[in-house]
Order: C-alpha cells, then structure tokens, then sequence
C-alpha cells in the first residue's frame, strides 16, 4: 500500500480526492488529511508517509512553505491545484505530477503509477547500497591490522576489536575476547585509518565497532552499552550523525 497525505484547506477537494482514490487507486492508503501548515506537518512527522497529494493554495500560506519547513523529505510529491502557474516551482521540488483541478481521475491514477514507480527504483537503491555497505564490512572484518606497541606489532583482526580508548597521545586496543593492547598511536591517528564502514568515534576518547553495540540508551548525547557491557558516553555533537549510522 502507498501510505499517502491529502494536503488542502478546501473539504470539498478531500472529498474529491478520496472518492477518485478509491475508484482509481486501490493501492492508496490515505492515513492522514490536514486542511493547515501546521496539522500537515504534524501527521507527517506521525505518519511517515509515501506520498503526499498537496494543493498549492493552503489556509494562510501555500505548499512551498510547507516544503521548505520540511527540508529534505523522503516521500513523492503529487501538486493537486486550481492554479496553473506554479508548475515550474513545483518542479522544482522534483514534484511527480502537477494535476489542475478538477482533477480527472484517469490523470491521477498515471500520477500515482509514477509516484509508485519512483518509489521502488529508490527503494531498489537503498537495497542495493546496504548490500553493497554489508560487502564491504564483511571483506574489512576479515581482515588483520598492525597495532605497534613498545614492544614491536602486534597483528589482530578487525571483527576481533570491540573499541578504542584514548590513554594520553597512545590508545588502549580493547579485543572481544577481554584482551587489552597499549598502542603507541594517539585516537586520532585510529579515527583516520580505521574503516568507516565499521568504526565510529563516539566521543574524543572513544571509537567503537558498531557491529558491537548491545543497546543505545538516551540522554543528552545519550550512551552506549558494548557487549562487554562497557558504558560508553555519546558527545552531544556527534549524537544526530551517530543515530543515523545506526539506522542505515
């Protein structure tokens, strides 16, 4: 089903709209309808939609208000307006469709195959960079790294490293297996040769495996929990960047 948002401060419009979704597009599954700014982005933020039909024209202010609050957004965007001189702004915000009232329904149903269309190529392309993103995590993990010590290198591999501790200008190497090793390299020499696809620095004293976290527990920045059951603090500036690397 396309989770979709009818966008239009005229109720007659919603009407209009839900009959010709029901008739047209069984597909559409309309889980929100706001007839201000202020109530559309509320279902948004609530609602994650896949598409949102959105008249220009909306109470007090107009659809690119909305937009432009939003920033980036991930679903389609089909116009759905009584003004015919606004398409090249709509096009702007890679709108799918910019169907003039009234709307015909054959026209909104070839919109709505082109929204969903668009959704799958994007989804395809979200699947296929995590596959990618695996790969490449999976073929770094089963390789070794040199860690020079006091006493010469010594070589571990990387799914074998649980973190990394700044001890003054050298770093504690914490393994999975409880293991520590003194590396005589400061964090930061670590934060630049280490994979990214598999470490992060979390805070100025720390880089973790993320394939190695038990669980992130909010609060200012927030912590994390290794699986050594480690309590690592996350820095405030680093807390929004981080949450996305987990949710990739």
């Amino acid at each position: 089903m396309i989770r979709t948002i009818l966008v239009d401060d005229e109720i007659d419009s919603i009407l209009v709209l839900r009959r010709l979704l029901k008739t047209h597009c069984p597909e559409v599954e309309i889980v929100g309808e706001a007839d201000a700014i202020t109530k559309a982005l509320d279902i948004i933020e609530h609602t994650s939609p896949d598409l949102l039909l959105l008249d220009i024209a909306i109470d007090t202010g107009n659809a690119f208000d909305l937009l432009n609050r939003l920033g980036n957004f991930n679903f389609q965007v089909i116009f759905v307006t009584a003004f015919n001189d606004r398409a090249i702004d709509a096009f702007r915000y890679s709108a799918v469709d910019y169907l003039l009232k009234p709307v015909d329904g054959s026209l909104l149903q070839k919109a709505v195959e082109k929204a969903a269309g668009r959704m799958t190529e994007k989804q395809m392309t979200q699947n296929l960079k995590v596959l990618l993103d695996n790969t490449v995590a999976l073929q770094v993990s089963n390789q070794k790294m040199a860690i020079p010590t006091l006493n010469g290198l010594t070589f571990v591999y990387f799914r074998d490293i649980l973190r990394f501790e700044a001890e003054g200008s050298y770093t504690k190497v914490v393994l999975e297996d409880g293991r520590q090793i003194m590396a005589t390299r400061s964090i930061k020499d670590y934060e630049t040769l280490l994979p990214e696809s598999i470490f992060y620095r979390v805070h100025h004293s720390h880089i973790i495996h993320l394939n190695k976290i038990r669980e992130y527990r909010k609060g200012r920045g927030g912590y994390i929990i290794m699986e050594d059951g480690t309590s690592i603090e996350v820095a405030i500036r680093r807390r929004e960047d981080f949450l996305k690397r987990l949710m990739k």
